[in-house]
């Protein structure tokens, strides 16, 4: 039967106006409408409507963007959703990021999670550069992570690592094979407790939270990159993830803030002054100074105390415990290099059956060692994104402001250009090398550079070099049965952490002296 012309009319319409619709807005997508501008943008690889480049991300960005930089450049420009990202692979452009135009690449992009667990950026890491951050930062350098500081926790790292070398003797002991990722993260999350809290939060309960902190910290969030799409993140269960563990640290570090204003105020009621004693405390007492003697010249309240908290966990854990798992990885695969660390170990101990801190500056193999780790598995691959300020030329290009820029830390480490056979673990390279991780040698930057370079260098690698020197020099390591050096799982896990997808598992034996 024929339809009467005004419904034809109408199911005509209803059908043709989203045809309409899509050609319009591809047409206008393909093609601009405005006269394009005289401005050199650096080369970019085709991208999708809506969502852009973000599909090419993959599950490890640091290893997809390399191969994508390999095709259209070390200095490349994608477009993730609405955020322009500039991508570096390079030890010049990094340079040009980090040190020529440091000032102007010195912010950080607003991102989700971090606006809800950092405390809207009142911590140090994801902090907008400005008056703020200077403040918290200088606090955090001056007073948390100085080298006199640093040494002042020697006790806690010392004694945290003789309990990690006794459960290391008793597994040997029982010829059990011991998970060294487990220990190397326990070891970790025990000295920032103790140094951070002045006492340690053990139990599974506080290692799973503050496990699922950091997963949720690297992970990936649609409403950051296509707003309109953030229904998303509530349908998958993220913004209840996040929810959920920034109520449970919230109460958890009021509760440790509220217990150390107890503490300081019965000192003070009984007239005991020995807080004042450098030695006696840690970073909580620190940061309740700071913000009783309004020194700082900004509004420190309680929300900063605990983002700066969690900045130390962030940055005192994951990333430590990443560099020993992946230095006894290699270790394992290469037994000249463990063998040449227990030469170096023995030489230097001359009998005694500890390392002690007084002789990791004599232990420059080992230091090499820890270099070329760095090289190779560099924690954070991107580092932590930053965010340009104003218009500003890199290299030939022009790059806008409001850019998110990621540096591959990670790729740069491989970059032949830089380094001869990169994918080699070979760190006599460094031996007689000037080159350092501290933020002047843009060929490797595992902590950054510049105004955001990692202040905690000193912290991590205080507890990384004791460690890794005395768990070599007291013991022989073997590969469980069946596992040879060429059959090692190498795979990485996703996240903004680089840890082993796989725990590390090894047999040690105890040397004699």
């Amino acid at each position: 039967m024929e339809q009467p012309p005004a419904v034809a009319a109408s199911n005509l319409f209803t059908f043709a106006f989203p045809f309409v619709f899509f050609t319009i807005f591809l047409i206008r997508w393909l093609i601009p409408t405005t006269p394009p501008t005289q401005k050199c943008l650096p080369p970019s690889p085709p991208g999708l409507p809506i969502i852009g480049n973000l599909h090419q991300l993959g599950r490890l960005p640091h290893r997809s963007l390399q191969l994508l930089s390999q095709r259209h450049g070390p200095l490349m420009l994608l477009h993730l959703g609405v955020r322009p990202v500039l991508v570096v692979s390079s030890a010049d452009d990094a340079r040009d990021i980090m040190k020529t135009h440091d000032l102007i690449f010195s912010n950080r992009p607003r991102l989700t999670v971090a606006d809800r667990l950092l405390y809207q950026g009142k911590d140090v890491a994801s902090a907008p550069y400005g008056e703020h951050w200077r403040n918290a930062r200088s606090i955090c350098v001056l007073q948390l992570l100085s080298t006199n500081k640093v040494r002042s926790f020697r006790a806690e790292r010392e004694e945290e690592l003789e309990l990690l070398l006794e459960e290391v003797t008793r597994s040997a002991s029982l010829s059990l094979p011991v998970n060294l990722s487990e220990l190397f993260a326990s070891l970790s999350v025990d000295v920032i407790c103790r140094v951070a809290f002045g006492r340690k939060y053990g139990g599974v309960k506080f290692k799973e939270m503050l496990g699922e902190f950091m997963r949720l910290l690297g992970g990936f969030y649609m409403r950051d990159f296509v707003p309109w799409l953030g229904w998303v993140d509530r349908i998958n269960g993220s913004d209840t993830k996040i929810e959920r563990v920034a109520e449970e640290f919230d109460r958890f570090l009021d509760d440790v803030v509220e217990e150390h204003m107890s503490v300081l105020k019965t000192k003070e009621e009984n007239g005991d002054t020995s807080v004042d004693d450098e030695g006696g405390k840690d970073f909580v007492d620190v940061l309740l100074e700071v913000q009783s003697s309004g020194t700082d010249g900004s509004s420190f309240d309680r929300d900063s105390i605990k983002g700066i908290i969690l900045d130390m966990f962030s940055g005192g854990t994951d990333t430590t415990y990443t560099v020993l798992e992946w230095a006894m990885t290699e270790i394992l695969r290469h037994p000249r290099v463990c063998r040449k660390m227990q030469n170096e170990a023995m030489e230097i101990a001359n009998g005694k059956p500890h390392i002690t801190e007084s002789d990791l500056d004599k232990m420059h193999y080992l230091k090499a060692v820890i270099k070329e780790t760095l090289r190779l598995h560099p924690p954070i691959p991107l580092l932590s994104p930053r965010e340009s300020t104003e218009d500003v030329k890199i290299m030939e290009y022009d790059i806008e402001a409001k850019t998110m820029v990621f540096i591959n830390a990670w790729a740069i480490g491989r970059d032949p250009a830089e380094w001869d056979e990169p994918e080699e673990f070979r760190p006599e390279r460094f031996m007689n090398s000037s080159v350092d991780f501290k933020g002047h040698d843009f060929q490797l930057l595992p902590f950054g550079a510049g105004r955001r370079g990692c202040p905690g260098i000193l912290f991590a690698m205080a507890s990384n070099e004791l460690v890794l020197a005395n768990i070599v020099h007291k013991f022989d390591w073997e590969l469980p049965a069946g596992t040879s050096a060429d059959s090692i799982n190498m795979t990485e896990s996703s996240g903004l952490v680089a840890h082993r997808k796989v725990p590390l598992v090894a047999v040690a034996k105890p040397r004699s002296f």
